[in-house]
């Protein structure tokens, strides 16, 4: 039996997802050749192991795991050597080329909040994509997480946390140990793409607005999220014949990823000839004090009704709504988005009254991990009676539903970013544009076919991960020369050429003498 072939049965025989996950993670430290051909073979079973919705609960409880580290920690005490911090603790087996880093603090992970230290397992999980996805060798990638305290009072008093015991930075404080961390990456690794992964909503758009003209650098809760949930609406707009121009979408949930998918949808029905306003004003949120709305922009704000500053563009003319229910019948919306991590917020009542107002409503409950999703597959169906076109964040079983096979499409990031990541580095672009991201979320949901639509398909399937990715990754190569933000490198003549000749594959098993 091969070794891959026995890694294999032994992932398959672990019970539990957890168990699973700290299989994966040991073979990754004892065996990198077999654990990434395991990966790069068998991509839509294990995938959701080293990723959502596993890598929630491995950040949970990581510091108890019996896992050997695979990132960089960069701690506030390190601030004034975080360069030769970054340096002496680069795994040895990195290459001097880096290409790309996954960069977290640890203070939103998914749907779980401040993990602290434990945000080191979601930087870990999204960099293992790269490889798998986009082809990027795996000694050119690395993950960090930037520790500068946790507001999560049980892991402050868990003997077995190992991350800084204290209250995180906040203010100056902090944007002096971001500031010197980018810094010290631009110094030591001048082209590496900086991902921004589970900052939370105070600090993520701002610390992208700052950063993303100076380096290349994205994040992937904003436009990442932003980049696959327009996808998804796009392929299923295909499922149901009607155009985006004519669709009114009403998102639970006003974070960073919600806004960030609402300023792509938006950008998408400027390229279709809509004005700002005009498209803007198709994107409706909900927070937790209700409809965002220009009557909670009245002076002085009370704490009842305040908006943060990046919801105030989707502050409408419109009366506002307490519940999502009087929403619905206020707006009447054609799409419905979950981004709130409120497990159950689209119950029976809510999809029934999307069904009734819509011949196929598009209901896609984004939140991570599964345990945070406004609703499953099985209910939206249900409820709809059949006609949903559903994506979700989290991976849902397939199920019969009056004799008919219908399958769950899955909102992953990991179709997206890693393409864009990669197109970025073989660019040599400058920044990463919203423009590309737009230009991704179009080539994808051009992909699926008619057939794969008729089966609820929304995107293809993960086990052709490896294909999508190179195509995209050589579709955004020629956006980002077109518009002047990267270049082709000497003697290039072709993308998809070149593309393919940086394409990472792992070393084929040798076979067995005996």
């Amino acid at each position: 039996m091969s070794a891959t072939l026995s890694a294999l049965n032994g992932f398959r025989a672990a019970s539990r997802a957890i168990d699973k996950y700290v299989f994966l993670r040991q073979l990754q430290h004892e065996d990198a050749g077999v654990f990434y051909r395991l990966l790069v073979n068998n991509a839509m079973e294990i995938m959701p192991y080293v990723y959502t919705p596993t890598v929630g609960e491995a950040c949970q409880t990581y510091h108890t795991l019996p896992i050997a580290q695979q990132g960089v920690y960069i701690t506030a005490d390190d601030k004034g050597r975080v360069g030769e911090a970054l340096r002496s603790r680069a795994p040895p087996s990195l290459a001097n080329d880096l290409k790309v880093a996954v960069v977290t603090d640890g203070e939103r992970i998914l749907g779980l909040g401040d993990l602290g230290a434990g945000g080191m397992g979601i930087a870990e999980g999204k960099i293992l994509l790269y490889s798998v996805c986009a082809g990027i060798r795996p000694n050119q990638c690395l993950p960090v997480c930037i520790d500068v305290g946790t507001d999560n009072k049980t892991l402050l008093e868990d003997p077995m946390y190992k991350g800084l015991r204290r209250e995180r930075l906040r203010g100056r404080e902090y944007d002096e140990v971001v500031e010197e961390f980018m810094s010290e990456m631009r110094s030591w690794q001048p082209r590496c793409l900086v991902q921004f992964e589970d900052f939370g909503n105070t600090n993520a758009f701002r610390i992208l607005e700052r950063y993303r003209h100076r380096q290349p650098c994205f994040n992937d809760d904003i436009q990442g999220t932003a980049c696959i949930a327009l996808a998804g609406v796009l392929s299923g707009l295909r499922a149901t014949g009607a155009d985006l121009t004519t669709q009114r979408i009403l998102f639970y949930g006003a974070g960073e990823a919600g806004v960030g998918i609402g300023e792509l949808i938006a950008m998408a029905l400027e390229k279709r000839g809509m004005s700002h306003h005009d498209a803007i004003n198709r994107c409706y949120f909900m927070d937790s004090k209700g409809l965002v709305c220009k009557q909670r922009l009245e002076t002085p704000q009370t704490p009842r009704h305040a908006l943060q500053p990046h919801k105030v563009t989707f502050a409408h003319n419109v009366e506002y709504q307490p519940d999502l229910l009087s929403a619905i019948d206020a707006i009447k919306p054609t799409v419905l988005i979950g981004v709130s991590t409120i497990h159950g917020a689209f119950d029976e009542r809510v999809v029934r009254k999307m069904a009734a107002l819509n011949p196929r409503p598009i209901i896609m409950p984004l939140s991570n991990p599964t345990s945070k999703a406004e609703c499953t597959f099985e209910q939206a169906v249900t409820w709809t009676d059949g006609r949903a076109v559903f994506a979700s964040g989290s991976p849902f079983p397939a199920m019969t539903y009056r004799g008919k096979t219908l399958h769950p499409a899955q909102a992953n990031n990991a179709y997206v970013f890693p393409a864009l990541g990669h197109a970025a580095v073989l660019a040599g672009a400058r920044e990463v544009s919203d423009d590309a991201f737009l230009a991704a979320a179009e080539a994808l949901s051009a992909m699926t076919t008619e057939a794969e639509l008729a089966a609820g398909k929304l995107f293809p399937d993960f086990d052709s991960i490896r294909e999508v990715s190179h195509d995209l990754t050589a579709r955004v190569c020629e956006l980002m020369e077109r518009d002047g933000q990267g270049v082709k490198p000497a003697g290039v003549m072709d993308w998809k050429k070149y593309v393919d000749s940086q394409f990472w594959e792992p070393e084929p098993e040798t076979p067995s003498k005996l």
